[in-house]
């Protein structure tokens, strides 16, 4: 009996922290930052990580609350200990800009999370080690091209400008100026401004 009602109250309790989060989403949507800061935060504080997650973008982007970086990190950290994708990606690169602790462990924790983040399609994800493996202290050009390949084929159409780069210059993969056209223009018909550049040049 007494873990029957454990149960019950575990699924009322993540009930009502979707029930609070579905309502600061439509609060958000209506305009209503804080009442739809006040309904995340609650969510959130009974450890639903879509509502840290909603949380932290508050408080990144002054959302109905003061804006603080620092507390957006603490609770993108905390979705993103509960494998939260999104959560993932917005919390290395608040550890990259703005951690506590020293540069390696910061930086190596967020290339983790980075990793996971892109493992679970996050493109931003994809684009940013891309680029971040290009143009790292020590390159590691098959991995960024990779990544990048991963986001130009989820839509991302400056990392599809980047992978036409690698082709032109033979980075990451043998030299194919054919290659590199077509990718520029499937990047220039995207809306690619750079390149569009490259393509005039």
């Amino acid at each position: 009996l007494e873990e029957a009602a454990f149960q019950l109250q575990q699924i009322f309790r993540i009930d009502i922290s979707i029930a609070l989060n579905i309502l600061g989403i439509e609060s958000m949507r209506a305009g209503h930052c804080r009442v739809a800061f006040t309904c995340f935060k609650l969510a959130a504080d009974r450890g639903y990580s879509k509502a840290q997650f909603n949380v932290g973008l508050c408080y990144e982007h002054g959302r109905g609350t003061e804006k603080d970086l620092d507390k957006a990190g603490f609770y993108y950290c905390q979705a993103a200990s509960s494998r939260h994708p999104m959560a993932q990606y917005r919390y290395a690169r608040y550890l990259l800009q703005h951690g506590p602790g020293s540069p390696w462990d910061r930086h190596h924790k967020a290339v983790a999370l980075l990793e996971q983040a892109a493992g679970a399609g996050i493109t931003e994800a994809q684009a940013y080690l891309g680029v971040f493996y290009m143009r790292g202290l020590q390159p590691q050009e098959k991995r960024g091209l990779k990544y990048l390949l991963q986001a130009a084929n989820s839509g991302d159409a400056q990392s599809r400008f980047h992978v036409g780069v690698c082709y032109e210059q033979g980075r990451g993969v043998q030299q194919d100026l054919a290659e590199a056209l077509r990718h520029y223009r499937r990047s220039a018909a995207a809306g690619n401004r750079q390149a569009r550049d490259r393509l005039r040049a």
